[in-house]
């Protein structure tokens, strides 16, 4: 077992690590204004960005599903990482030595799994590729790869390699790496042979399937000799590193130009990612050996935004299997809020086919969005009717109306119901714009989620199940109610901008705020020190203060307080002066209230000097309250 990762360590990679650098690694980030970036989720379906990044706090918060946290909790999150992997990757990249309280200096037995197997990988991807470069045995890759217009670049490039022939040239090599039998047939480089482990991938060309954040995780394997009784494409059995439906091919290079471009274009093969790449087509990717669904989908959502311009063209063969895929990818396009096209070259060639046979600008010009992908799926229904024929036409308009009532452009989907009528050879056009309208309806209010509202109040709901109960019963908590308005905005106040309001937040007692779940950040504030403490190191004083969160629930409290925008544009000394003074005016309120109370029942045949000292008490109360009507913080 490794020991626990030295504090000073984890916080210098905290510190070396930006997170909005490596949130951008997974999704489309853009200005939320404040100093924040916003984004769509990673950890939910959603269909406009609540997810945001404070670069300069250092953390991140959905106000979607309320996950939330710095760049360690992000990369354990979005990777399925523990805490110690988690460190060791972000350490990796910054170029940090870690160190552990009880075993010296990171050696590599101590790492975490996640790490080891993608540690394989890339130096599996390594060794490949120096057998492609060097090894006489490749020269048959090296052809392959010429015959197909790839040059030893392109090779490099895109990290091509070879597997040797004999059973267990890469497993030796990656045991006198320090690597374990177990972790070789764990990463499936390896599988188990009648003598111990040998080699999965022999005498095959090897493409590197990389993550969104440009690990190895996994390899796909072209069959290059008839002897090979094994199928054409091979590739990396599922493990604890990759899922086949989870990782799209050249996602490492093209998510940039997607982002930048809005534009995604989904071929079907690695050597065709390959074409469009050198073609200046930058933005193309492919599945590995899978049809194209839901989670590919939400790769390529977080990268494109979901604004109105964006594109997704998928570059089928003109086959039957071609055609069919095609109709797949349709069944999702419901899933994406950019326009879906389909692209289909001269005589059925596929971009690696069509840059041999017509140069670049053929595949630049193939990846050009025309045909809707709902239009392609249009005429692939109707060439099955018989439209001569009413029933032939009746059929067809049942499979055809619910297309077209998906087309996410009402005035667009009006215009092609009105074209399916002609398509038909129905006169009545209304008869088929009501029919697509009727589904169309249908479908709204069966698929209908909650507003705004309710996406935004689902921490509330959260905190009512968790914060303390009063013993009445009464309204659940409303954290947005406007009674805790100033309790929430003098709270993001004190973690955001602690020195507008130290040191007069922390002579605040927990009691000052009502709403239970705000208390307990309150009291987790003081336990690291107070506000004044973030006057000082801001960064860290977060990193403490949702440490000291007594449970997850209040840490994630902590984080959207963190980041949450300021309600006032103009944040200053006035304005945080004003906030403090509210909450403490309401707090004095509270207190003259029950003292009157009191006094009512001390009135009434009670102790005197009780009553002298009440009414002593209710004097100074009320001078205080006048004192912060008239000079507000000066009277704090």
């Amino acid at each position: 077992m490794a020991g626990r990762i030295n504090d000073e360590d984890v916080k210098a990679v905290r510190d070396a690590v930006p997170i909005d650098a490596v949130v951008s690694e997974y999704l489309q980030l853009r200005n939320a204004g404040g100093g924040n970036l916003k984004g769509l989720c990673p950890f939910h379906d959603e269909k406009s960005p609540s997810f945001q990044v404070s670069p300069g706090k250092g953390l991140f918060h959905c106000f979607g599903c309320q996950e939330g946290g710095d760049t360690i909790t992000f990369v354990m999150k979005v990777d399925h990482l523990s805490f110690s992997e988690a460190v060791e990757r972000l350490a990796a990249q910054a170029g940090i030595t870690l160190r552990y309280e009880e075993g010296g200096y990171n050696p590599a037995h101590q790492r975490g799994e996640r790490i080891r197997l993608v540690e394989a990988h890339k130096i599996a991807a390594q060794w490949y590729a120096e057998q492609l470069a060097t090894s006489p045995e490749a020269e048959t890759g090296r052809v392959f790869l010429a015959e197909r217009g790839f040059d030893q670049a392109a090779a490099v490039h895109f990290g091509v390699g070879y597997s040797p022939q004999g059973w267990d040239h890469l497993t030796r090599h990656l045991r006198g790496k320090g690597f374990s039998d177990k972790e070789l047939i764990l990463s499936g480089l390896s599988q188990e042979g009648r003598r111990g482990p040998i080699d999965r991938f022999r005498g095959r060309l090897m493409w590197p399937i990389r993550d969104i954040g440009g690990e190895v995780v996994g390899f796909g394997a072209r069959k290059l000799y008839e002897a090979d009784n094994g199928p054409k494409y091979l590739n990396t059995p599922d493990t604890a590193i990759y899922r086949k439906s989870q990782v799209l091919y050249g996602i490492d290079l093209a998510k940039k130009d997607i982002a930048k471009a809005s534009r995604a274009v989904v071929v079907e093969g690695y050597t065709d990612v390959m074409a469009c790449h050198l073609a200046g087509v930058t933005t193309a990717i492919a599945t590995c050996g899978t049809a194209f669904g839901g989670d590919h989908i939400k790769i390529l959502r977080r990268l494109l935004m979901d604004n109105g311009s964006a594109r997704v063209i998928f570059t089928f063969d003109g086959d039957a299997a071609g055609q069919k895929a095609a109709l797949r990818a349709f069944e999702d396009d419901q899933k994406f809020a950019a326009e879906t096209y389909i692209a289909i070259a001269p005589d059925g060639m596929d971009p690696c086919e069509l840059r041999l046979a017509k140069g670049d600008e053929a595949v630049a010009d193939l990846a050009e969005p025309r045909t809707p992908l709902f239009e392609f799926a249009l005429r692939q229904i109707l060439s099955r009717y018989d439209l001569d024929t009413p029933a032939g036409r009746a059929a067809a308009l049942d499979e055809a109306a619910p297309v077209v009532a998906r087309i996410k452009n009402s005035g667009a989907q009006h215009e092609v119901a009105v074209d399916l009528a002609g398509m038909l050879g129905i006169l009545d056009t209304q008869f088929v714009v009501r029919r697509v309208g009727q589904l169309a309806r249908w479908a709204r209010e069966r698929g209908g989620k909650g507003g705004p509202q309710q996406e935004r109040s689902r921490g509330d709901q959260q905190w009512a199940a968790s914060a303390p109960r009063p013993a009445s019963s009464g309204p659940a908590l409303t954290l947005r109610n406007p009674v805790y308005a100033a309790e929430r905005e003098l709270l993001k106040l004190a973690l955001q901008r602690p020195e507008l309001v130290s040191p007069a937040f922390d002579a605040y007692g927990v009691d000052e705020f009502t709403a239970p779940p705000y208390a307990a950040v309150r009291q987790a504030v003081a336990e690291v020190g107070g506000a004044e403490y973030g006057v000082q190191d801001a960064q860290e004083y977060l990193v403490r203060v949702r440490e000291a969160a007594p449970d997850d629930t209040v840490r994630a409290m902590v984080t959207e307080l963190a980041v949450e925008p300021i309600l006032r544009r103009t944040v200053d000394e006035t304005y945080a002066g004003t906030v403090l003074v509210q909450i403490r005016r309401r707090a004095v309120e509270r207190r003259i209230h029950d003292i009157q109370s009191q006094l009512t029942r001390l009135s009434t045949g009670g102790d005197p000097a009780q009553l002298a000292a009440v009414q002593n008490e209710m004097w100074v109360l009320q001078q205080y309250d006048q004192g912060l009507r008239e000079r507000g913080a000066e009277a704090l």
